[in-house]
C-alpha cells in the first residue's frame, strides 16, 4: 500500500487544533481573572480577620474563581454552585464584596447564553439566604440597603450580559445576511456565465454544424466549395475558442484582479453577418445607432442578435432574415426578423429566448418574440440608453 502523500489530510487537522488550542485559552480566561482580581482582596480580607472560619470561607470563594473553567459547557450548575461558594464569604467579610467576582462573571455569561430565568432565580436566592446566614453566623440583622445593593449590582451585571448578547446575535444577523449576499452573487455570477456561454457555443456550433452538413453535401461534386466549409469551421471553431476564453479566463486568476477582454460589440456584427453567409442565410442590417453607445449595451444588442440569428438559422428554414437597430426617446432598439414559418403553435420558449430576455431584463429593457405581421418571427428589444441596474454582462 503505497504511503500517503505528505499533504494528506494536512489542513483539517491542523485548524482542529488550533481550534481546541483557542478553546481552552477562552475557557481559562475567566477564571484566572477572576482568581488574579480576588487574591489581593482575599488576602487582606484575611489578615484583618484572623479568625479560622473566615480564614476558610476566604478560601472557598478563591477556589470558586476555578468552578469557572466549566461555565461554558454547565452555565445553570456552575452559577448555582459558586453562589453557594461565596455566599459564606460575603456574609463573613462584609465591606466591598471582593469574593463575589466570579459570580459576577458566571452571570454575565449565564445571560451571553440567554439563561435568564437560572440567572434572577439565583440573584433572588442571594438575596434571601445572605441575611439568613449572617444572623445564623453573627446573630446580628443585615442592612436592607445591603440586600439592595447587592442585587442592584447584580441587576447590572445582567444588562452588561444582555448587552453583550444583543451585540453577538447583532453580528451574527450581519454575518447572516453577508454569507446569504455571497450566496446571491455567486449564483448571479454562474448564471451569468451559463449564460455567455450558450450564447457562445450555441452560436459557434450551430455554425459548424451546419458548414459540415454543407461541406459533406459537396465533398466529391464540389470540392472547392466543401473547402471553403472546412475552412469556415476553422475560422468560426477558433473565434468561438477565443470568446470561451475571454468568459472563463477570470477564472484562471488567483489572488489578482480577472483581466477581462472586451466583449463582442456592434463593430463586429459585419463578421457576424458574413459567418451565417457561408451557411446560405442571407442577413440584411440596418444599423442607425451611431458611435456613442455604451459597450454594456452593445453586448447586450449584439448577443440578442446573435442568438435571434443562429435560431433563425437552426429552425427558421429560411434563407433570408433581417436586422434593424434603432435609437428613440432614450431606448435602443434591436429588431430581429426573419421570413420562415414562424413559431410552432404551442412550442416552449427555449434556453435562447430566455437568455435574451434576462439580458434585456438585467439592464432594465424589455423582449418580445412572436410571430411576425408578415409571417415568420419577429424579435423585437427595447433596453435603455442607460441601464436602470447594474449591468450583468461580461466585457462592459
Amino acid at each position: 500500500m503505497n504511503p500517503e502523500p505528505p499533504w494528506a489530510g494536512a489542513g483539517q487537522p491542523h485548524g482542529a487544533e488550533e481550534r481546541q488550542r483557542r478553546r481552552r485559552v477562552q475557557r481559562w480566561i475567566p477564571a484566572v481573572v477572576a482568581a488574579v482580581a480576588q487574591l489581593p482582596a482575599l488576602v487582606i480580607a484575611g489578615a484583618r480577620h484572623a479568625p479560622l472560619p473566615v480564614v476558610l470561607a476566604l478560601v472557598l470563594a478563591f477556589a470558586a474563581s476555578f468552578a469557572l473553567l466549566f461555565v461554558r459547557r454547565r452555565p445553570v450548575t456552575v452559577l448555582a454552585t459558586i453562589a453557594v461558594m461565596i455566599l459564606p464569604a460575603i456574609a463573613l467579610v462584609g465591606g466591598p464584596p471582593a469574593p463575589a467576582l466570579p459570580l459576577a462573571i458566571a452571570i454575565v455569561i449565564a445571560v451571553v447564553h440567554g439563561l435568564r430565568l437560572a440567572v434572577w432565580v439565583t440573584i433572588a436566592s442571594l438575596a434571601v439566604a445572605e441575611p439568613l446566614v449572617v444572623m445564623a453566623v453573627s446573630g446580628a440583622r443585615l442592612s436592607i440597603v445591603r440586600v439592595l445593593a447587592i442585587v442592584l449590582v447584580l441587576s447590572l451585571l445582567v444588562g452588561i450580559g444582555e448587552a453583550i448578547r444583543t451585540r453577538r446575535e447583532r453580528f451574527r444577523e450581519i454575518s447572516r445576511r453577508i454569507a446569504v449576499q455571497r450566496q446571491s452573487e455567486a449564483e448571479a455570477e454562474r448564471v451569468r456565465i451559463a449564460r455567455e456561454l450558450h450564447d457562445v457555443l450555441a452560436h459557434s456550433l450551430s455554425q459548424i454544424s451546419v458548414q459540415a452538413g454543407v461541406g459533406l453535401h459537396l465533398f466529391d461534386s464540389q470540392p472547392e466549395r466543401a473547402k471553403e466549409s472546412l475552412e469556415s469551421i476553422k475560422t468560426t471553431s477558433r473565434q468561438a475558442l477565443d470568446e470561451v476564453r475571454g468568459v472563463l479566463g477570470f477564472l484562471r486568476e488567483e489572488g489578482t484582479s480577472p483581466t477581462r477582454t472586451p466583449g463582442p460589440g456592434l463593430a463586429s456584427l459585419p463578421a457576424l453577418v458574413e459567418s451565417f453567409a457561408s451557411t446560405g442565410l442571407t442577413v440584411s442590417v440596418l444599423n442607425e445607432l451611431g458611435d456613442d453607445v455604451p459597450p454594456a449595451a452593445q453586448l447586450v444588442l449584439y448577443r440578442i442578435v446573435q442568438e435571434s440569428l443562429t435560431n433563425t438559422a437552426r429552425h427558421a428554414a429560411t434563407g433570408r432574415a433581417e436586422v434593424v437597430l434603432a435609437a428613440a426617446d432614450g431606448w435602443y432598439e434591436a429588431t430581429i426578423i426573419d421570413h420562415g414559418g414562424g413559431p410552432p403553435t404551442g412550442g416552449r420558449e427555449g434556453r435562447g429566448l430566455l437568455g435574451m430576455r434576462e439580458r434585456a431584463e438585467l439592464f432594465g429593457g424589455t423582449l418580445e418574440a412572436g410571430r411576425g405581421d408578415n409571417g415568420g418571427f419577429r424579435v423585437h428589444a427595447r433596453i435603455p440608453s442607460r441601464p436602470r441596474t447594474r449591468d450583468d454582462g461580461f466585457g462592459a
